[in-house]
């Protein structure tokens, strides 16, 4: 069976990608094809999460197994069909390539072709400019903002615990402790 991917970015508006792969390929075969496409190199870490009707991740294939320690099953691009996690059409999944900034494409199975076979991946179509594969990390980070040292203002220090204004019946009278039965309390 032939499976049939549509590839947009919500950074790119206008780019869009048509993937034909078969359904026994891998989803190394996919990612590959995907970042050939979009002319994006194979060095980085990424991953596919299979999303639900409303792009939520469910289920993790990534490239490599990162020892984590989990009871949720790890999927490794290299081992994982494409029909072992992917069987309905509508199917939507993201392909997180960047990791620092969680930037991904989104991926919904468009079409399944029964009967045919495909023995490497096709990008059908390539429509428009991915967006940049590396962006500043910085654009992705709002640094918290020091303070200027000139104007904080100084503590008014009259109101703390302990100054000449204590009050000794701040304090509750413990003499009604001593009263208690010690038996009961054993520490």
């Amino acid at each position: 069976m032939i499976y049939r991917f549509v590839i947009v970015s919500d950074e790119a508006d206008n780019f869009k990608l048509q993937i034909a792969i078969d359904s026994t390929a891998t989803f190394m075969q996919l990612r590959n094809v995907i970042l050939d496409s979009a002319g994006y190199s194979k060095e980085q870490m990424d991953s596919f999460y299979i999303c639900d009707d409303e792009w939520n991740k469910e289920k993790e294939v990534t490239c490599m197994d990162m020892g984590t320690d989990t009871d949720e099953d790890i999927w490794i691009m290299d081992d994982a069909q494409l029909d072992e996690i992917i069987e309905d059409e509508g199917q939507r999944m993201k392909f997180v390539f960047d990791y620092m900034t969680e930037r991904f494409f989104k991926i919904k199975l468009k079409e399944t072709i029964p009967g045919k076979t495909l023995h490497d991946p096709l990008c059908e179509l390539k429509l428009g400019t991915p967006p940049a594969e590396n962006v500043d990390i910085t654009e992705f980070i709002t640094l918290p903002k020091i303070p200027d040292a000139n104007n904080i203002e100084p503590i008014d220090r009259s109101e703390f615990y302990g100054d000449e204004e204590y009050n000794e019946d701040e304090i509750s009278d413990f003499d009604e402790m001593d009263s208690l039965d010690s038996d009961n309390y054993k520490f």
